[in-house]
C-alpha cells in the first residue's frame, strides 16, 4: 500500500503537525505502508528527501494548480491531506482541493484529518451576510459542502479527528456523513527515554546548576504568544516568593511555521525581558529547542508539568500527553471544549490566563505529596492506551476500507 500525504508544511521540528505526521509515517511503514508528502517547497528543502516533494511555494490560489498537476503525477493507492489552518498559513483554496480532483478524473481515494475545526468559518465582507448564511445552510444540508472547510471534509472518502469534540461538531452540522467519520486520538510526541529518575534528577539540576533540592515545574512545548508563558512566568515568581527553592523548566524552543525569523527572534526577545523583570533570572532555564532523548530526560528529572495555555489544553495536545507519559503531574489551563476524560482526577486544572489560580495550584501540588502520586499515576496509566502502534493500525484499516470500496 501506498498512501500520499498532503501537508501545509513538514518540518517536525517546527510544527506539531509535521511532528504528528512523521510519527504516523514512521509506524505506518511497519506495517507495510510507503508514504511520500507533498508539501510546500521550503519544507521539502529543508528535508531534502526523496519521499518528501515540494508541490508549491504558499497555499494561495495561483498555487492549487501545481499542486494538482504533483498529485497526479504520482501515482498513489490513498491520498491523505492533513489539516491544520495555520499549517496552510491561514489560506483557504486548499479547500477546493477535492473537487478539483475529481473534476479532472483524479481516481484515488481522499482522505482527510482535520486537526483544528469550528472556530473559523469564512465571512468576506463583499458577499452579504444573509446570502453566505443561506448558501452555507443550503450546501451543508445536502451534504455538499461544509460552512467551514468548504468540499475538503464532504469531497473525503474518509474523515479522521484526533479531538471527540471537534467529531461532534461535524456530526451536527453533517449527520449524512456520520458513516465516514473516525476519530482517532493522539499519542505523546515524545517517547519515555530510559533514565533512572535519580540520575535524571541530579542531571537536571547540575545542567541548569540549580541545588540538589531544587523542585523543577516543566513546561514542555514551542513558546508561543497563546502558550500563556506570561501567565505562568508571574505565577511562577508568585510560587518562588512562598518556596525560594522552586524553578521553572521551559522547555522547547520560539521558532515555529507560525512564528518564524525575526518575529520568533522579538517573542524570545519579550520572554527574556519578562522573565528579567520578574526577577526569575535564577529561576528559569530556557532550553531552547532540544532533541527528543534530552527532552524525556530533562522532564524524567521534573517534579511538576505546567500547560498554561490561553485558550486551554485539550487531549489533541502532545505536549500534555508528553508530561503524563513522564508521570509528571500537570496542571493545565481549562478549554471550554476540555474532554471528559480531562474532567476526572487525570489532571489539575485552573482557568485560562488567571495568575493567582495558577500559582496557587502549583503550590497545593509543591505541598500535597498524596494529590501529587494519585495524578502521576492516573496520567501515567492514561496515556499508556494511547500508542503510535495503535493509530498506526486504524489508520490502515480506514486505508484499506476506502480501497476496497473504491475497488468494487
Amino acid at each position: 500500500m501506498r498512501v500520499t500525504f498532503v501537508a501545509g508544511g513538514y518540518q517536525p521540528q517546527r510544527c506539531g503537525v509535521a511532528d504528528y505526521l512523521a510519527h504516523l509515517r514512521t509506524h505506518l511503514a511497519k506495517q507495510g505502508v510507503e508514504s511520500q508528502v507533498v508539501t510546500s517547497q521550503v519544507s521539502a528543502q529543508a528535508i531534502n528527501k526523496p519521499d518528501v516533494i515540494g508541490a508549491v511555494d504558499d497555499w494561495a490560489m495561483p498555487n492549487l494548480f501545481p499542486l494538482v498537476r504533483t498529485l497526479m503525477a504520482h501515482p498513489t493507492d490513498v491520498l491523505h491531506i492533513q489539516h491544520a489552518a495555520g499549517s496552510y498559513g491561514f489560506q483557504r483554496p486548499i479547500f477546493l482541493l477535492p473537487l478539483l480532483l475529481r473534476s479532472l478524473g483524479y481516481r484515488p481515494p481522499i482522505v482527510t484529518t482535520a486537526h483544528e475545526y469550528g472556530w473559523w468559518e469564512w465571512t468576506p465582507s463583499w458577499i452579504p451576510a444573509g446570502l453566505l448564511e443561506f448558501a452555507k445552510n443550503w450546501g451543508q444540508q445536502r451534504g455538499w459542502w461544509d460552512r467551514e472547510d468548504g468540499w475538503l471534509l464532504t469531497g473525503s472518502e474518509a474523515i479522521i479527528t484526533t479531538n471527540e469534540n471537534i467529531a461532534a461538531i461535524m456530526r451536527d452540522r453533517l449527520p449524512q456523513l456520520g458513516d465516514r467519520l473516525h476519530s482517532i486520538p493522539i499519542a505523546a510526541n515524545v517517547s519515555v527515554a530510559p533514565i533512572d529518575r535519580d540520575i535524571a534528577r541530579r542531571q537536571l539540576r547540575q545542567t541548569c546548576n540549580w541545588p540538589e533540592d531544587t523542585e523543577v515545574i516543566a513546561f514542555f512545548g514551542f513558546l508561543h504568544p497563546v502558550k500563556g508563558i506570561e501567565t505562568l512566568l508571574q505565577a511562577v515568581q508568585k510560587v518562588v516568593y512562598s518556596r525560594p527553592n522552586v524553578r521553572l523548566l521551559l522547555l522547547g524552543g520560539v521558532e515555529t511555521l507560525s512564528l518564524q525569523g525575526e518575529d520568533a527572534e522579538r517573542y524570545w526577545q519579550k520572554i527574556q525581558a519578562c522573565i528579567a523583570e520578574l526577577q526569575l533570572s535564577q529561576s528559569v532555564h530556557c532550553t531552547g529547542y532540544i532533541d527528543a532523548e534530552q527532552a524525556s530526560h530533562y522532564l524524567s528529572g521534573a517534579d511538576i508539568g505546567v500547560l498554561p495555555f490561553n485558550p486551554g489544553v485539550t487531549l489533541k495536545s502532545g505536549s500534555l500527553l508528553t508530561l503524563l507519559a513522564h508521570r509528571l503531574p500537570t496542571v493545565i489551563a481549562e478549554s471550554v471544549e476540555t474532554d471528559p476524560v480531562l474532567m476526572s482526577d487525570l489532571v489539575k486544572r485552573v482557568s485560562p490566563r488567571c495568575v493567582p489560580s495558577l500559582a496557587n495550584a502549583l503550590l497545593e501540588l509543591l505541598d500535597d505529596c498524596f494529590q501529587c502520586d494519585r495524578l502521576s499515576e492516573n496520567g501515567y496509566r492514561f496515556v499508556q492506551s494511547r500508542t503510535w502502534e495503535a493509530i498506526a493500525l486504524q489508520h490502515h484499516a480506514i486505508y484499506q476500507k476506502v480501497i476496497n470500496q473504491f475497488s468494487n
